[in-house]
């Protein structure tokens, strides 16, 4: 049980009252606009005290088996270690603790007791969180949520619009099949992402939010984790118990679908995917149609730019949204969008060129995934 005394109250009060909210949002209300855009439905701003660095700050990850976190990770790091942002922090920790949010919340509680001023996390689920929002306001950290975000509108949270997203690789899978029968029917395999998250949620919500408005469309559901060998299997297991698809969607590990397709000599038919290197090589050299859409893993990065920006007395909106990286599978080019010489575990996106430079391949993957 934490106690406070008198004299810490009412630093706490005052920190309460250093939240600044309005009921709308425009260019002129808020930091960098180009980069931290507010959500459709966004309707607040929130500005903190400004205080001096340098600054302590973590990033708390939740689950770290796949690519994606990896490069998440690596991502952090790359930000970190720029000159630019390394002058403004004191110390910089990351920490996965797997999929348990008690086990998540106790990390965030102990870099909150630790006196650290603001900490990123993916968080484990959407609802487990407010208890540690209102201790972190008492304490006067400052929260950023990113990828898997909350349900709540206390704090800043950082994302794209998964719904949108899943519902891009929806519709290009949809498209080419119109295309290539003349009509929308068949089959399509929809591999779903890591349950209890916001994020494989709203994904799942928005391919069905396209793929529920053609009845001549059936739909087989499985559950990929969000990683490749466990995409590989499920999907391998529907092909034989369902025969071939018409298209196939992935949340993430597209790769592992590819090399599942491959194996069982399943066509070459529209894919809607993620954009990890050995995805997009693959559907280069297979000319598999549709569309690779990404939620890019160094979003990391700017939840820790916004999470400064916020120490630093700045308004951002609550709810941020990043735009979509995406390119239709045709248009994939090698040296650009893909890249022989590097891990098919290599994330092609590397950045987001309206907030900072991109990341090059050499400073993500100088970086470890490591607990530091």
């Amino acid at each position: 049980m934490r106690t406070f005394n008198k004299a810490a109250l009412v630093a706490s009060a005052a920190m309460l009252c250093a939240f600044s909210f309005t009921s709308a949002v425009s260019a002129q209300d808020t930091h960098r606009p180009e980069c931290f855009s507010a959500a459709p439905d966004n309707a607040k701003v929130i500005k903190y005290e400004k205080r001096e660095g340098p600054y302590k700050v973590a990033f708390v990850n939740g689950f770290a088996g796949n690519d994606w976190r990896v490069t998440a990770i690596q991502g952090a790091k790359a930000w970190a270690a720029r000159e630019e942002n390394k002058a403004k922090l004191a110390e910089f920790t990351v920490v996965s603790v797997g999929n348990d949010s008690a086990a998540q919340i106790a990390a965030i509680d102990n870099f909150i007791a630790a006196g650290y001023d603001a900490i990123t996390f993916i968080a484990v689920n959407p609802t487990a969180f407010s208890s540690v929002i209102k201790r972190a306001e008492q304490a006067g950290t400052v929260l950023v949520p990113f990828d898997n975000v909350l349900d709540t509108d206390a704090i800043v949270q950082v994302n794209e619009n998964q719904f949108e997203l899943g519902a891009m690789k929806a519709e290009a899978v949809v498209r080419e099949i119109e295309k290539a029968k003349g009509k929308v029917e068949g089959s399509v395999l929809e591999v779903s992402g890591l349950p209890g998250n916001a994020t494989d949620r709203d994904n799942h919500l928005g391919m069905r939010s396209v793929l529920d408005k053609h009845s001549g469309l059936k739909v087989v559901q499985v559950v990929g984790n969000w990683d490749a060998g466990t995409v590989q299997k499920v999907t391998a297991d529907a092909i034989a118990t369902n025969g071939n698809f018409d298209g196939v969607m992935v949340q993430e590990g597209t790769i592992g679908a590819l090399n599942a397709m491959k194996n069982a000599g399943h066509p070459v038919v529209p894919i809607g995917g993620d954009a990890g290197n050995g995805a997009r090589k693959l559907i280069a050299e297979g000319k598999y149609p549709g569309l690779t859409a990404a939620q890019a893993p160094v979003m990391s990065a700017v939840a820790l730019e916004a999470a400064v920006s916020l120490l630093e007395g700045n308004a951002l909106p609550q709810k941020v949204f990043l735009p979509i990286p995406n390119k239709d599978n045709a248009e994939l080019k090698e040296g650009t969008d893909y890249f022989p010489n590097l891990p098919d575990t290599f994330y092609t996106t590397t950045g987001y060129p309206n907030c900072f430079p991109v990341f090059t391949p050499e400073e993500l993957l100088g970086q470890t995934p490591d607990n530091t």
